[in-house]
């Protein structure tokens, strides 16, 4: 009886498993000149997503997992962003209009001068950058983001509802 009781527990353990494996969706992150370069050739661009991270970083590593992979969450930013990975420490240069923002050397760590304007100088992690069809800033939201939460700021932007609301009224404040 035990014996039956353990096989049939593991089936259902396996059963769990590969049913989240099938319900997660991998994000398909590229780098920041691949999303310029999108956002020029594509027919309809779509609007641009940046997660500001570090190696280093708990609640950024936790955020990939918990929100990031959420299947609700990774197919919606699939559908409405690029979705870039951006190191705020990564050393290569990146040219962007016209100008070659560099890893700067500071303090334990440095930074990288894309990161740090991307994020107006403030260097917290994490923080997701939302940018429009055209790069312009929409705004950066620091800090960790459970999926309900960031799924309401996601479409805030993603289906322009900034546009039309500012912040308070869409969530009812």
């Amino acid at each position: 009886m035990r014996s039956t009781f353990t096989q049939i527990s593991l089936l259902f353990i396996v059963f769990i498993s590969i049913n989240t494996q099938i319900n997660a969706q991998d994000i398909n992150w590229i780098s920041w000149n691949e999303a310029v370069e999108l956002s020029k050739t594509d027919a309809q661009p779509k609007k641009i997503f940046v997660d500001v991270y570090t190696d280093w970083c708990g609640w950024c590593k936790k955020m990939d997992k918990n929100t990031f992979q959420h299947p609700d969450v990774s197919k919606y930013m699939q559908d409405n962003f690029y979705m870039v990975k951006m190191d705020a420490e990564g050393k290569d240069p990146i040219t962007y209009q016209g100008k070659t923002f560099k890893y700067i050397p500071s303090g334990r760590r440095g930074y990288h001068e894309l990161a740090a304007a991307l994020l107006q100088g403030r260097m917290s992690y994490p923080t997701v950058v939302f940018l429009d069809e055209q790069l312009n800033m929409l705004s950066p939201v620091p800090g960790y983001q459970q999926v309900e939460p960031f799924m309401q700021i996601a479409k805030y932007f993603g289906e322009n509802i900034y546009k039309d609301k500012d912040w308070e009224n869409y969530v009812g404040k």
